[in-house]
């Protein structure tokens, strides 16, 4: 694979031959990853037991383990300098993070008189509930990877973007909803961000001068296993989405209102981030970590949020429907943004992530 020195070589680097199949689709303008993402969406349609919290199957405990791993190689990947490096980048951090607690909750407000005359008064309130969510980590760093941005930035903001989100949700949905927050425990949410995201991040750092190279020689492979991971988080998303029957009670153009409603709602969000991080003079590394950090929501936060500052409330699952057809399309429109960017750039991951 070349390296960033790879270009200063007499000898140019040969591309792998691709495979024919990967070449028709190419010259048809199609993504093989994209239509990995269509295709786990539809398996989960025509099953959804198979994926959901009621199966038999772990899925929990495995996406579990896949992102902790995840976390783990992009630790060896970071030297203790590149990590220090991106912690000091302040100007980033405060975008991302007004991004996520400031400018999506005042877009909701800004859009709330539209829905003075709504049949189901519920609706507003659960866009501002989604608006209110820290980012997420995952899929949030993994974007980041795939597309070449600053990875020692991206897990900063995303780590303290869901730390910051324990405090930030429950203030908004009691300032603006008049939410109950007393006696909640957020204590899992912790231990979950600790187990997944700091020990495997804090392993795989202090094991870089050891294992550096070794992952840096199979990014390649690395890069797909990210892949993999993100299409297993949809899969088993979508199965839930379906089993809970969170679409059921609406008409397909009321789906696709929103729908494309919440599809707006991130492209807005991204293009006045890029805008606002162009302006701030950002390198490009930076922009895309500010992009897809800036732009994401948690469904697992807002998932476990909402049983905690709604409880019992019977209309849990249409509080929840924007946060899952956002948390869908932020995952679709991201993982094509990100893999076109990483095309245009292939380079980028590797020189950003370092050895």
């Amino acid at each position: 694979m070349p390296t960033a020195d790879s270009t200063t070589s007499a000898t140019p680097t040969v591309a792998a031959p691709k495979s024919r199949f990967t070449t028709l689709l190419a010259r048809v303008g199609l993504d093989p990853f994209l239509l990995a993402l269509a295709g786990v969406v539809g398996l989960a349609y025509l099953a959804p037991g198979i994926g959901s919290y009621a199966s038999p199957v772990p899925w929990h405990r495995l996406t579990t383990i896949g992102v902790g791993l995840i976390f783990f190689f992009y630790g060896l990947r970071l030297s203790l300098e590149k990590l220090q490096a991106g912690m000091r980048n302040w100007r980033l951090h405060v975008v991302v993070q007004l991004t996520t607690f400031l400018l999506f909750p005042l877009l909701a407000l800004a859009v709330r008189p539209f829905f003075n005359n709504e049949d189901n008064p519920l609706l507003w309130s659960s866009i501002f509930f989604l608006t209110t969510l820290p980012s997420t980590v995952s899929t949030s760093v993994v974007m980041v990877s795939i597309a070449g941005g600053n990875i020692p930035a991206a897990i900063f903001n995303a780590s303290i973007s869901s730390l910051l989100g324990i405090v930030a949700t429950p203030l908004w949905t009691s300032l603006v909803l008049h939410t109950n927050t007393e006696g909640a425990n957020l204590g899992g949410l912790i231990m979950d961000l600790v187990v997944q995201v700091i020990l495997p991040v804090v392993a795989g750092v202090l094991l870089n001068s050891r294992l550096g190279e070794f992952a840096g020689r199979h990014s390649k492979a690395l890069r797909l296993s990210d892949q993999f991971v993100i299409l297993l988080i949809v899969y088993t998303a979508f199965c839930e989405s379906f089993a809970r029957h969170v679409f059921e009670g609406y008409s397909a153009a009321g789906i696709l209102a929103l729908s494309a409603g919440m599809a707006g709602l991130f492209f807005l969000v991204y293009g006045l981030v890029t805008l606002l991080s162009r302006l701030l003079g950002f390198s490009a590394e930076d922009r895309i970590t500010a992009v897809f950090c800036g732009s994401k929501k948690s469904l697992v936060h807002g998932t476990v949020m909402a049983n905690l500052l709604f409880p019992g409330a019977a209309t849990t699952g249409v509080l929840l429907l924007p946060l899952m057809l956002y948390h869908a399309i932020q995952i679709l429109i991201a993982s094509i943004i990100a893999r076109a960017q990483g095309r245009r750039n292939p380079e980028a991951a590797t020189v950003t992530t370092g050895t």
